[in-house]
């Protein structure tokens, strides 16, 4: 009975003491992280890095903070990779879940840049990133996953590829949407001024929307050369039957096609129809119309045509259907209409750049068609800059593509000798023929 005594006493006192420590250690750790906190904040980075090592060591799930404050301790004060490793390997374990995507892109920066990971380590923490949401990935890593994944697949898994592409664009896309309502509210009083809040928030916004932006260009290029028309119909046509009632999937393959000018093939007609089937929609029939039209029932593509637009509520969404109408009706010739539709997507989207691109391609397809003589033909590059240089103004998502189009357009306006030869002067309106009719002020292709 002494002995179970005198071993429950030495138990309790072992709790006790046990309890006492765990106590006297959280109040080091509120104490310590309340000064650390503070120096940081203050700046006082050599005075916080004593206080954060203890906090690394004995609380280190006590707050994220330690870790957001902490990897600037250790990459830009101490310059310490190892160090650094170690804020991003501990901030996975004790905080999985706060922005885990975003930690994971900056995770893989450091290690390339610091060269402390092999080219694949670095692939698998973007994937995992990836896997998690491809929208709080950095711009660049965004670009570098889906390299990685285009060098490891595009020869023995295209369809990888395909849905890795689209899955990151519709990212995107979400994105720029989101920055073209914020651009919309704050500009769509132009007699308005802004005020400082407001401006910062609007270069923010416009920012962002060229780097991702950039992004899509980026994406584009690197699939450019395995999307083609030769590559897509036979891997559709292998899987139609897999996936001929998955609207994910149609949706991607009709667009697809159609952005890469396969619409000839009668498998876009194939994918087409079964889209429509399967998902009556916006999209479906928008993609559907173009099919009537070309089997020669313009009164159902038409009727089409406004259905699909009816069914859509989302003003950016109604704005690109009618450019996805524009775009079919330049690839019918049907110039004029073609821009009277562009012009409609910009009166539900007055900053929707592709429209004022479109317009622009539209002109410069008819130099030869609105123009008798060199100078004629020259001046109808002055309305397509102008319309191009818009875009770049009112869309900085589009502003890498636009800056191409201004100089290919400035540089076939007419030059000073030009326009002295047929009378005309420089800085004087000049008024373009045919279906353009605009009024535009004559330049020189010199600056």
């Amino acid at each position: 009975m002494k002995k179970f005594t005198l071993l429950f006493a030495t138990t309790m006192l072992f709790a006790i003491g046990k309890t006492n420590a765990q106590e006297d250690l959280t109040q080091d750790c509120t104490i310590k992280y309340n000064l650390f906190k503070g120096d940081f904040q203050s700046k006082k980075y050599v005075d916080a890095f004593e206080n954060w090592t203890f906090l690394m060591d004995k609380c280190p799930d006590l707050s994220v903070n330690i870790y957001k404050f902490g990897s600037t301790l250790a990459e830009e004060v101490k310059k310490d990779p190892v160090l650094a490793k170690k804020v991003y390997e501990q901030r996975l374990k004790y905080y999985p879940n706060d922005n885990p995507a975003k930690v994971h892109s900056d995770y893989a920066d450091y290690l390339a840049n610091n060269k402390l990971a092999a080219d694949d380590e670095i692939f698998e923490i973007l994937q995992k990133a990836y896997k998690i949401s491809p929208k709080d990935m950095s711009v660049k890593n965004i670009y570098k996953y889906f390299q990685g994944v285009t060098d490891k697949f595009k020869d023995t898994d295209p369809k990888k590829v395909f849905d890795t592409y689209d899955d990151v664009l519709e990212s995107i896309e979400e994105k720029l949407d989101d920055y073209a309502i914020k651009i919309n509210e704050i500009t769509k009083d132009s007699t308005r001024v802004l005020d400082e809040k407001e401006k910062k928030s609007l270069k923010i916004y416009q920012i962002n929307s060229a780097a991702l932006g950039q992004i899509e260009d980026g994406l584009d290029n690197i699939i450019s050369d395995i999307a083609t028309c030769e590559r897509l119909i036979p891997l559709y046509k292998r899987d139609f039957e897999i996936y001929k009632s998955d609207a994910i999937w149609l949706r991607r393959a009709v667009s697809r096609m159609f952005n890469k000018g396969c619409q000839e093939d009668p498998m876009f007609e194939t994918l087409a129809k079964a889209y429509a089937e399967s998902t009556p929609s916006a999209d479906s029939y928008s993609f559907y119309a173009g099919i009537l039209e070309k089997n020669g029932d313009n009164f159902g593509a038409t009727s089409m045509r406004k259905k699909a637009f009816d069914l859509e509520t989302d003003l950016l969404k109604k704005a690109k259907y009618k450019l996805n109408f524009a775009e079919q009706a330049k690839s019918r010739g049907q110039l004029v209409n073609a821009r009277a539709l562009a012009r409609e997507a910009l009166s539900f989207n007055p900053n929707y750049g592709k429209a004022y691109l479109l317009i622009g391609r539209l002109y410069q397809e008819s130099v030869n068609e609105c123009g008798n003589n060199e100078f004629e033909k020259r001046m109808v590059y002055a309305a397509a800059l102008r319309q191009v240089q818009k875009a770049a103004t009112v869309d900085q998502s589009i502003s890498s593509v636009a800056a191409k189009y201004i100089a290919s357009y400035r540089a076939n306006l007419p030059d000073t000798k030009t326009i002295f030869t047929y009378g005309a002067n420089e800085g004087s309106s000049y008024t373009i023929k045919c279906w353009i009719n605009e009024t535009v002020t004559i330049q020189s292709s010199v600056k």
